[in-house]
């Protein structure tokens, strides 16, 4: 067996170890939330940097087209996609504002967000995460490593256990639960 394939065991072993640690109640919660937040009319924004950014914007892909609720939609937007928007915060106000100042102009009391971040300690995360306290908006957390900041102050959690730098798993399981949602909203519709 050469070098990359023992890796490749390695990883997906550590993966599907990781997968079986998933809180299984904090993801049905977090699909209940999401289809509240439709009921209502609420919105859901996402928000994350770097891979985090990604996965923001593909959540709500899933979420609000995957779902293919068009009469009644879930309303979720990714704080993450419009670059002239954050540009002009991070260049005028600071990178550490680019949540804070979309928050500020579009979400409203009883709308959620949701910050995913392996670390949970970026500075623009926790700005957005103490407006949300301040506003009665819910916030959601994915975390990995320890969790940091946003894991000891959101109002639900998912967490991937891995170890402290350790990204790629982190990532690979956010999606996975994305991935998870997403193919539960498709194959609920479709029996509704």
């Amino acid at each position: 067996m050469n070098s990359s394939t023992g890796f490749s065991n390695n990883y997906l072993k550590y993966l599907t170890e990781l997968i079986s640690q998933l809180d299984r109640k904090a993801i049905g919660n977090f699909a209940d939330l999401l289809l509240q937040s439709r009921d209502s009319g609420s919105t859901t924004f996402f928000l994350g940097n770097g891979g985090s950014a990604s996965t923001a914007t593909h959540f709500v892909n899933d979420i609000s087209l995957g779902s293919r609720q068009f009469e009644k939609p879930f309303r979720a937007i990714s704080l993450c996609d419009n670059q002239a928007v954050i540009t002009a915060i991070a260049n005028d106000d600071g990178y550490e504002n680019i949540f804070l100042q979309q928050l500020q102009t579009l979400a409203k009391p009883g709308d959620t967000i949701v910050c995913i971040s392996a670390s949970g300690n970026s500075k623009n995360l926790i700005k957005a995460i103490e407006y949300a306290k301040d506003n009665n908006i819910y916030v959601v957390g994915f975390t990995a490593f320890d969790g940091g900041y946003l894991k000891e102050n959101c109002d639900l959690n998912i967490h991937v256990p891995t170890k402290i730098g350790e990204y790629g798993p982190a990532e690979d399981l956010h999606m996975v639960v994305c991935g998870l949602i997403g193919s539960y909203f498709r194959e609920k519709f479709l029996n509704d």
